[in-house]
Order: C-alpha cells, then structure tokens, then sequence
C-alpha cells in the first residue's frame, strides 16, 4: 500500500470516528460526554454535549469528504478540536467522574496521553506532517 492510500485510509477511519462519536454526543452516550464538560464551561452541559456532537459530525464528514485542496485546513481544524477538548478529559481526570469505562484515575488518566495522538493523527493524515 503507498503512503498515500495509507494516509486516506487513516483520514477516512478518524472522520468516521468523529461522525461515531458524535453521534453518541446526541444519543447513546450522552450522559456519559457530560461527565467530561468541565464545570467552568458557561453552558448547561447537556447543551455543551449537544453542539460539540454536531460539530464533530461536521468534522467527520468533512474529512472524508472534502475536496483535496481543502484537506489540510480540515485536518488543522480536527487537530484544533482535540486541543480544545482536552480540558474535558482533565476535568474527568481531576473530577474523578466514572465514563466510558474509566471508572479509576489511573484509566483516566492514561486515557490523557491518548490526546496527543488524536492530534497528530489529524494533522499527519491531511498532510500538514511530512
């Protein structure tokens, strides 16, 4: 497989990772995203879940189906996004809030280290990485 292909494949698993999680923002996860919104946010956070879910749907879609010369303005745009999420998994951390199976600090905070690669995922799957 060329690097290429590799890289479309890659972009294509983490949008329609992004479309799965998104979907959960809405439905069947949602409480579960709640106990990652930070306390400090000003919104009620059923309405922080609800909006980040939309959002990450739009990202999602658009990472598979952008046009090419679009590709890595979405891929900063994903990487953004795990930036700007990463306070919520703190939150969960610091909060000691049991989701998604990590129900210890230790699992949350090992899932901290995760962040990083959802990062260079979306920047090394749209090419702003060499």
């Amino acid at each position: 497989m060329r690097n290429q292909d590799i890289k479309k494949v890659a972009k294509v698993l983490l949008g329609t990772g992004l479309i799965f999680a998104g979907i959960g923002h809405l439905t069947f996860s949602r409480k579960e995203f709640q106990a990652q919104v930070p306390n400090w946010v000003p919104l009620k956070k059923d309405t922080t879940v609800l909006t980040s879910g939309f959002g990450e749907i739009a990202l999602g879609t658009a990472l598979i189906l952008s046009p090419k010369k679009y590709e890595k303005h979405i891929g900063a745009l994903a990487a953004a996004m795990f930036i700007v999420v990463l306070p919520g998994n703190i939150a969960q951390y610091t909060n000691h809030r049991n989701a998604f199976g990590l129900d210890t600090d230790t699992k949350r905070l090992a899932r901290l280290f995760f962040q990083p690669l959802l990062i260079y995922w979306a920047l090394k799957s749209t090419g702003n990485l060499n």
